[in-house]
C-alpha cells in the first residue's frame, strides 16, 4: 500500500495537482532536489480527479515500473532499531510509515543469544519518498535518538538484559565510548545507543545489566557497587552520525531469559 501511495503522490505531481491518499507520513518533494528539512505541515486534503489521459502518462508508467522494497513492521517479541535523525524527520520506530521501514532488519527474540538489527536509507522506497525520485539518494544525517527495542518485552520477556555488542555505520564500526544498559519503557524493553533526553545524572531507576542492577532500588537514590559512572544513556559519540549515514547495523546479545 505504501509504494501505491507513493506512485499516486508522483502522478499528481506531474500531472500538476496534489491529491491526498489517506494517512501517510511519508512526504515527497516536488522536484527531484534532496529535501533539506523535514515538512512542516501536511498536505491539503483534494479529490482524487485525474482522468484517463492523465493517468497514462508516460513518466507515470516508469514509475509503476520501479521495484520498491517490503516495509517492515516488528511484531510482539521482535527486536528492531529505533534511531531519528537531527531533524525527527528521517527516522524508523517500527511504523511501517517511517521511511526507513523500508528492508529495516528486524529480529524475533526466541531466547538467549546474539541478534542483529538495522535500518537503511539505500532503498528505492527511502529515495522516492524523500526526493521524488528513486535514483536520488538522500542522505540523512546527525541522529537524537537511537535504541535496540524489543516489543512488548514488558509481557512477553520481562527478565530480557540486551547487551549492546558492536554498531556500524556504513560498514564502518563506532567505538563505544561508554556502556549500556537495559530499562523498560511503553511496555518494551530498550537499550539506549544514543538518547539525546535522558542524562547520565538522572538514568532511569530500573536500569538493569548483565552484571547487575545499577541502583538498589527503582527511585533510583542508591547506586549499587557496578554503578561507577561507566554507564550511559549515549553510548557512542554524537559526531559518528554527524557526517551523514545510510546504513546502521547494531549487535547485541539477549540474556536472562530462562533457558
Amino acid at each position: 500500500m505504501k509504494k501505491l501511495l507513493s506512485c499516486l503522490v508522483l502522478s499528481a505531481i506531474i500531472c500538476g495537482s496534489v491529491v491526498s491518499c489517506g494517512d501517510s507520513s511519508s512526504s515527497s518533494s516536488e522536484s527531484s532536489e534532496p529535501a533539506t528539512e523535514a515538512p512542516t505541515e501536511a498536505p491539503t486534503e483534494a479529490e482524487e480527479d485525474s482522468s484517463e489521459e492523465e493517468s497514462s502518462e508516460p513518466v507515470a508508467v516508469a514509475v509503476d515500473d520501479v521495484e520498491f522494497e517490503d516495509a517492515v513492521v516488528p511484531e510482539s517479541g521482535d527486536a528492531y532499531l529505533a534511531i531519528a535523525d537531527s531533524q525527527w524527520w528521517i527516522k524508523y520506530m517500527g511504523s511501517n510509515e517511517d521511511m526507513l521501514t523500508y528492508d529495516a532488519g528486524v529480529a524475533h527474540i526466541d531466547g538467549n543469544g546474539d541478534y542483529t538489527v538495522s535500518v537503511t536509507a539505500d532503498t528505492n522506497g527511502f529515495r522516492f519518498d524523500t526526493t521524488g525520485d528513486a535514483n536520488d539518494q538522500y542522505t540523512p544525517s546527525g541522529c537524537v535518538f537511537s535504541a535496540v527495542i524489543i516489543k512488548d518485552a514488558e509481557e512477553l520477556l520481562p527478565d530480557a538484559i540486551i547487551t549492546i555488542n558492536s554498531i556500524r555505520i556504513d560498514g564502518n564500526e563506532v567505538e563505544l565510548a561508554k556502556k549500556g544498559y537495559t530499562n523498560t519503557e511503553d511496555g518494551n524493553i530498550r537499550s539506549n545507543i544514543f538518547n539525546s533526553y535522558v542524562d547520565d545524572s538522572a538514568l532511569p531507576g530500573d536500569a538493569r545489566t548483565a552484571d547487575g542492577a545499577l541502583f538498589e532500588d527503582f527511585d533510583s537514590t542508591k547506586p549499587t557497587a557496578i554503578n561507577d559512572g561507566s554507564y550511559s544513556a549515549q553510548i557512542v559519540d554524537e559526531a559518528a552520525f554527524n557526517n551523514g549515514w545510510l546504513t546502521v547495523e547494531v549487535d547485541f546479545t539477549v540474556s536472562g531469559l530462562a533457558e
